[in-house]
């Protein structure tokens, strides 16, 4: 084990400086790579001679209500939480260690700091003194190492923490690896992964790694969270509206984050559904403060209407998948054939599903879920070639000519268009192409076992995170069924190498593997967007849809 540094500079960190002084990371991705070691913003900027970002927010008062136009789900335990607007409802009850920025940073929130050792094979996590549960306990050591030794639990059904966290788990039990988690002090934990891994505190800052307290039960009402944060649930209906109101709780974010935090009284979650229409109709009646997000052609109605646009490039995008181990209605398993699977992606322009998908804001993908926002992407690896006629003549081969593809999407205003524009490619190669849109409530029941359809995908920081999600063997989230040793394998090592440019040898690979055996048409990355009304201040669209309502105002 190589010993704890005295420095506050992680070697690695050097390594990623010269890697952005060469051109080789972008400013976010430098930031993602030396914080996610631990280093302060400020120190990482010093060292690679940036400006440090700006944290004064605009003035505005304490107090106020905001609403916010965002789906309400049911609610579960968070480490199975799989959408963010889970996480917007228990936020400011349900707190993280980490954070994650915009600017690709990662910075402490019930965690102080951490630090990691040279090779990654260790890391030091230190609890922010003076914070309390809603029910005057203190928050300890022993509640972290508690809320990382749930997340390790293989056994739970979604639990996808376990993918964020596979390097502490054991494959014999399927939990915490002996040794893996320890408790050194009331404010520190320690942990040793099994194997080098840069994307702990990554997994840390996601939606799904809020922290629960002891006595946590996921069937009690949301009114009875026992938190670290100020807010309370008073009101939660599936389909309808949430509200969260300020407590008289002595949170530790009113002295200890830049700006203080949770200026409101109140937030408002309004449930409108899936057509956009009705947000932009409520924006336009004064009915909501703030959209969730902004979809396609409403972007542009919603500037009309002369409110506030923030936009962000992202690694969000939608994903055309053909699983692999589903059987369709005749018993069948179409998409194991890797050439059915190829000649899918083959006669897909990626460019088109752009256009028609997300009204071209965006940019076009290779099919591989990598991209070049992460900073280990390889971009000398390309997709199949786009060729129809081919991919008739490979389908043809496969004796598939005569099967009807059903695809499958939710019906708004992302994926149904993107599947759209995918259904007609595939007719046009002389493909046979159903189309099945279903409501979101039955959608969302069963979207792991559909042989064919669509999903989106947030922006995550590494590209090593999305492929340990979405395509490591077993995964919660593995929609696909691809299942693969040698791929599993490769993205272990790819995880402890803490060097971007070094990693990208390997990831280049496992972009090879992913588009050589046709995992996904993953045809764009795209940009997001988000409108609020002229008196809410700082609730700019953040570049993975993190819920921070804590920073929103209103104005005088």
């Amino acid at each position: 084990m190589t010993p704890r540094r005295p420095s506050p500079v992680h070697p690695a960190a050097r390594a990623c400086a010269a890697d952005l002084a060469a051109g080789r990371l972008s400013r976010r991705e430098f930031l993602s790579q030396a914080t996610a070691l631990g280093m302060t913003i400020a120190a990482a900027c010093a060292l690679a001679g940036l400006p440090a970002p700006a944290r004064a927010q605009q003035a505005g008062p304490a107090g106020g209500v905001i609403r916010l136009q965002c789906d309400v789900r049911d609610h579960r335990d968070p480490r199975t939480y799989d959408w963010p607007q889970m996480a917007y409802v228990t936020h400011g009850t349900l707190e993280y260690l980490v954070e994650y920025n915009s600017d690709g940073s990662f910075h402490g929130m019930l965690l102080s700091h951490w630090d990691a050792s040279d090779d990654a094979m260790e890391y030091v996590l230190h609890v922010r003194p003076g914070v309390t549960w809603s029910n005057g306990e203190p928050f300890t050591a022993t509640d972290v190492a508690r809320n990382i030794e749930r997340w390790c639990d293989v056994s739970v059904q979604g639990n996808s923490m376990a993918a964020r966290m596979a390097s502490l788990i054991d494959l014999a039990t399927g939990r915490a690896a002996d040794g893996a988690i320890a408790v050194i002090d009331d404010a520190t934990v320690r942990l040793r992964p099994t194997r080098s891994d840069i994307t702990l505190i990554p997994g840390m800052a996601d939606y799904p790694a809020a922290i629960v307290h002891a006595d946590y039960d996921p069937d009690d009402a949301l009114s009875a969270l026992i938190g670290t944060g100020p807010m309370r649930v008073i009101t939660h209906l599936p389909g309808e509206r949430a509200v969260l109101e300020k407590t008289e709780h002595p949170w530790w974010g009113y002295d200890a984050l830049p700006g203080g935090g949770w200026h409101l009284d109140r937030l408002e979650l309004v449930d409108l559904g899936t057509d956009p229409r009705s947000w932009v109709a409520a924006a336009a009646a004064g009915a909501v403060d703030v959209l969730y997000e902004t979809i396609g052609g409403q972007v542009d109605e919603m500037d009309a209407l002369g409110w506030k646009k923030s936009a962000i490039d992202s690694g969000s995008t939608v994903v055309v998948r053909a699983n692999q181990q589903v059987e369709d209605g005749s018993g069948r398993r179409p998409y194991a054939d890797i050439r059915v699977r190829r000649a899918l992606t083959m006669a897909v322009d990626n460019a088109i599903c752009l256009e028609l998908g997300v009204h071209g804001r965006g940019i076009p993908a290779e099919n591989c879920h990598v991209g070049p926002m992460h900073p280990e992407y390889d971009g000398s690896v390309t997709r199949l070639p786009y060729d129809p006629r081919q991919a008739r003549a490979i389908m043809v081969q496969a004796g598939m000519s005569d099967y009807d593809h059903v695809l499958i999407s939710v019906d708004d205003d992302l994926r149904r268009p993107t599947a759209d524009a995918v259904a007609v490619q595939l007719r046009d190669a002389g493909l046979i192409v159903s189309r099945r849109i279903l409501p979101r409530a039955m959608y969302w029941e069963g979207w792991t076992q559909f042989p064919f359809s669509t999903t989106d995908w947030n922006h995550r920081p590494l590209g090593t995170q999305v492929l340990s999600l979405a395509y490591r063997s077993g995964a919660a989230w593995n929609e696909t069924g691809f299942a693969d040793p040698a791929f599993d394998a490769l993205l272990n090592e790819a995880n402890g190498i803490l060097s971007a440019d070094a990693r990208r040898v390997l990831m280049g690979r496992l972009q090879t593997i992913l588009i050589e055996q046709g995992v996904v048409i993953q045809p764009f990355w795209r940009a997001l967007f988000r409108h609020a009304a002229p008196h809410v201040i700082d609730a700019d669209q953040h570049i993975a849809y993190l819920p921070r309502a804590y920073k929103w105002r209103v104005a005088g």
